[in-house]
C-alpha cells in the first residue's frame, strides 16, 4: 500500500459530502456519542458499496440507465425529505439543544441509507482503486480488497475526526437558539443542495 494511495484516500474522504454532512448534523444536534453512531452507519455503507463494486454492480449500473436512474432518484427524494425534516426541526437530524440521543439503531440506519442511495459510489470504487494496483500484480483481487478495506478504515477515521470537531463546536453554540436555528437552516440547505447535485449526475 503506497503513501500516494493513503494521501489520495484521505483527501477524498475529507471532501464534504453526504456522510460528512450527516455526521456533522447528528453530532451538533445530539452530541458526540450519537455522532459516532452516525460515523458507524456511514462507514458501514462505504463497506457495502465496496462489496457491491467488487461483485460487479458498478458495471451493471453503468450499463443500465434505468437502474441507475431509479437508485439516483430514490436518493434525491430521501435527501430532500431529510432537508425538509431538518428545516422543520424533526426526526433524527433535529439540530436542537437537547441531551436525549435517541436510538443508536435509527442513527446507524439513516447513515447507511443516505450513503447507499448514491449510485456513484460503487462506480467510484471501480474507477479509483485499480489505479493503485501495479501492472502484473500476482494477486490483483487480493490487492483490490486490501485497498478497499483501507479506504473504508480511512472513511471511519476521517468521519470520526469530523464528529470530534463538531462535538467541540456543539459545546459552544448549543446554548444559543439563534446559532442553532442558523445551523438547522445550513444543514437543510446542504441536504437539498446535495440532492439537486445527485439529480444532475449521469451514469
Amino acid at each position: 500500500m503506497t503513501l500516494a494511495f493513503l494521501l489520495t484516500a484521505f483527501i477524498v474522504c475529507l471532501a464534504p459530502g453526504l456522510g460528512v454532512i450527516y455526521t456533522l448534523s447528528v453530532t451538533l444536534g445530539r452530541g458526540l456519542g450519537p455522532g459516532l453512531w452516525a460515523v458507524a452507519g456511514c462507514t458501514l455503507a462505504t463497506a457495502v458499496h465496496l462489496g457491491l463494486a467488487l461483485a460487479g454492480l458498478a458495471a451493471v449500473l453503468h450499463a443500465s440507465a434505468l437502474l441507475f436512474a431509479a437508485i439516483k432518484y430514490a436518493g434525491v427524494a430521501y435527501l430532500l425529505w431529510m432537508a425538509w425534516g431538518t428545516l422543520q426541526g424533526q426526526g433524527a437530524l433535529d439540530v436542537q439543544a437537547e441531551t436525549r440521543p435517541g436510538p443508536a439503531s435509527r442513527i446507524i440506519r439513516r447513515g447507511v441509507l443516505i450513503n447507499l442511495l448514491n449510485p456513484k459510489l460503487p462506480m467510484f470504487f471501480m474507477a479509483f482503486l485499480p489505479q493503485f494496483i501495479a501492472q502484473g500484480d500476482p494477486a490483483p483481487t487480493a490487492r483490490l480488497i486490501e485497498l478497499g478495506l483501507a479506504f473504508v478504515a480511512m472513511t471511519g477515521a476521517v468521519f470520526a475526526g469530523y464528529a470530534l470537531a463538531a462535538g467541540w463546536l456543539r459545546a459552544r453554540v448549543v446554548e444559543s437558539p439563534r446559532a442553532m436555528a442558523w445551523l438547522r437552516r445550513a444543514f437543510a440547505a446542504s441536504f437539498a443542495g446535495l440532492g439537486l447535485k445527485l439529480a444532475a449526475e449521469r451514469a
